[in-house]
C-alpha cells in the first residue's frame, strides 16, 4: 500500500492535497468489505464524522466498549494519522461487530445495507441509553419516557419523516400516519433514475377489491386512494437500491443490475402538503458499490467525494478517479444477470447543512 498511497497523494497533487484530510484504505478480514465500503462512506459523511469524533473527545475516560467507541477510536485513528495516505486494520470495530451480533459473526459475504441500518441503530441506541443515564444521574425525571425515543445526533444527520395517507373515496376522510427513517429503501427499474424512483415510491394506489381499506368514519370497507409522502427531509439522505429480489423459483435473492442513473445534485420535490421547508438541494458526497450477482457472493466498494474530486476505496487500495467514471457504476442496460458494478447505497448531503 505504501506505492500505491505515494501515488495517490501524486495522483492528487501535492499543492491541492488538503491539509486536514487524510485517505487510508481498510484491511479486508475475511468478506469484510461490506462493512469496509459502508465506514469509509460514513467517514466522508462529514458531520457524521465530526459527531463521532466530537464522541472521542467527550468519552476519554469511558471505559465502557461499544460498537461506538470502537468506531470513534477507527475515525481517530484515521484522522490524527502523520501520513496523509495508507492502511489501517479495522481490527477492533470488526472483533466487536461479530460479538454483538450473530448475523455477523462469520467469514460470509453480508448485505451492506443490513450493515449500515444495525450501525446506525445501534449508535441511536447507545446515545439514548447514554442521556436516560446521564439524566436520571443529574436527579432528571424520566420515569415516563422511553429511553429509545431520545432524539440524538444520528437522527438529527440521518432522519427523515415518511406520511402515509389514505383517503376514503366515498366520504373524502382522510388518515395519516407518520413514520420515522433512517435510511429510504426505493425499487428499482430497468433504465430509470433516482427521481423516478422516488417518483414511484411516492405514486398514489387505489385500495379496491379485497383491497379495499376500512374507513373508520363510513364505518365499512370502502374503496380508497393511498400513498407515502416525504412529510420531512434528512439533512443526509441514505438511499438505498432494492436491487436483489427473491425468486421462489431459485428458492435465492438474485441482483437486478438494472441501469439506474444517479446525479451528483438531486433536488427534492415529492414532500407532502404540510412539509414547511421547501425544496431541497443534495449533493451526492458517496456510493456504496456492489459487484457481482448477489447479496452473500461478490465485492463491495466505496466512491467518495472528498474537496472537490472523487476517490475509489476498494478495502486496502486507495485511487483517484476521474468523475466521469461515477456512470460506470450507473448498473446495467440488459441483462440481469451479468456480474455488474452497480451503485447500491446512496448518500446524498443536502446543501443548507
Amino acid at each position: 500500500m505504501g506505492n500505491n498511497a505515494s501515488q495517490l497523494e501524486k495522483d492528487i497533487g501535492y499543492d491541492q492535497f488538503p491539509a486536514n484530510e487524510h485517505y487510508f484504505g481498510l484491511v479486508n478480514f475475511g468478506n469484510t468489505c461490506y462493512c469496509n465500503s459502508v465506514l469509509q462512506a460514513l467517514y466522508f459523511c462529514k458531520p457524521f464524522r465530526d459527531k463521532v469524533l466530537e464522541y472521542k473527545n467527550k468519552n476519554k475516560r469511558n471505559n465502557r466498549e461499544t460498537l461506538l467507541t470502537c468506531l470513534a477510536d477507527l475515525f481517530y485513528s484515521i484522522a490524527t494519522q502523520k501520513k496523509k495516505t495508507g492502511t489501517i486494520p479495522p481490527k477492533k470495530f470488526i472483533t466487536r461487530l461479530r460479538k454483538e451480533n450473530e448475523v455477523f459473526d462469520n467469514y460470509m459475504q453480508q448485505d451492506a445495507h443490513e450493515f449500515l441500518n444495525y450501525l446506525l441503530n445501534t449508535i441511536a441506541d447507545l446515545l439514548s441509553a447514554e442521556k436516560a443515564s446521564e439524566q436520571q444521574h443529574n436527579g432528571l425525571d424520566i420515569e415516563n419516557k422511553n429511553a429509545q425515543n431520545q432524539k440524538t445526533w444520528v437522527h438529527d444527520i440521518f432522519q427523515g419523516t415518511l406520511t402515509n395517507e389514505t383517503r376514503c373515496l366515498n366520504c373524502e376522510s382522510l388518515s395519516s400516519k407518520d413514520e420515522d427513517f433512517l435510511d429510504l429503501s426505493v425499487d428499482v427499474d430497468q433504465n430509470t433514475s433516482i427521481t423516478q424512483c422516488l417518483r414511484v415510491f411516492s405514486n398514489t394506489e387505489t385500495l379496491s377489491s379485497e383491497h379495499k381499506y376500512y374507513c373508520e368514519n363510513c364505518c365499512s370497507k370502502q374503496e380508497a386512494q393511498k400513498r407515502m409522502r416525504i412529510k420531512k427531509l434528512p439533512m443526509i439522505l441514505a438511499l438505498h437500491l432494492k436491487r436483489f429480489k427473491y425468486t421462489e423459483s431459485q428458492n435465492r435473492h438474485t441482483k437486478l443490475s438494472y441501469r439506474v442513473v444517479f446525479p451528483l445534485e438531486l433536488r427534492l420535490f415529492n414532500k407532502s402538503n404540510n412539509d414547511d421547508s421547501s425544496d431541497r438541494l443534495y449533493d451526492l458526497v458517496a456510493v456504496v458499490i456492489h459487484c457481482g450477482t448477489g447479496p452473500n457472493r461478490g465485492h463491495y466498494i466505496s466512491i467518495v467525494k472528498s474537496f472537490g474530486f472523487w476517490l475509489l476505496f476498494d478495502d486496502d487500495i486507495v485511487d483517484k478517479i476521474d468523475p466521469s467514471t461515477i456512470e460506470d457504476f450507473f448498473g446495467l442496460t440488459s441483462d440481469t444477470q451479468k456480474n455488474s458494478e452497480s451503485g447500491y447505497i446512496l448518500f446524498y448531503q443536502s446543501r443548507d447543512f
